[in-house]
């Protein structure tokens, strides 16, 4: 019993790697960029969701299509750290932000987004 309630603690204290990641095409010059309040689940739902034909970015899925898992590629842009002394709870205006300034900074390298 008691080691079923710590389990229960310790998946309730669980903190996944928040951030921004890009899938970026290695056939031309897009990109597509995403915050996630959960790095792993939501890279591996996004390539699910390639896989499957079921993207909501029906330019991104079409080209997907076309030249698959090798003309993409995939990497975490930046994590974002939780707060220290652990009283934030919703990092949802953090990642936003974050989103925001990393579009800045790929728009200005030359880079065009899929659009939504």
């Amino acid at each position: 019993m008691d080691r079923r309630k710590e389990l229960k603690e310790q998946y309730k204290n669980m903190k996944p790697e928040m951030g921004i990641f890009i899938l970026r095409s290695n056939f031309s010059n897009k990109c597509y960029l995403e915050e996630t309040h959960d790095l792993k689940s939501r890279l591996n739902r996004t390539k699910f969701q390639l896989e499957n034909g079921l993207h909501s970015n029906k330019e991104l899925q079409k080209d997907w299509k076309e030249k698959g898992n090798s003309g993409f590629s995939i990497e975490i842009l930046e994590n974002l750290e939780y707060d220290k002394e652990g009283v934030k709870t919703d990092y949802s205006e953090d990642l936003l932000i974050l989103k925001l300034i990393w579009e800045e900074k790929l728009l200005q390298t030359g880079l065009e987004f899929y659009k939504k």
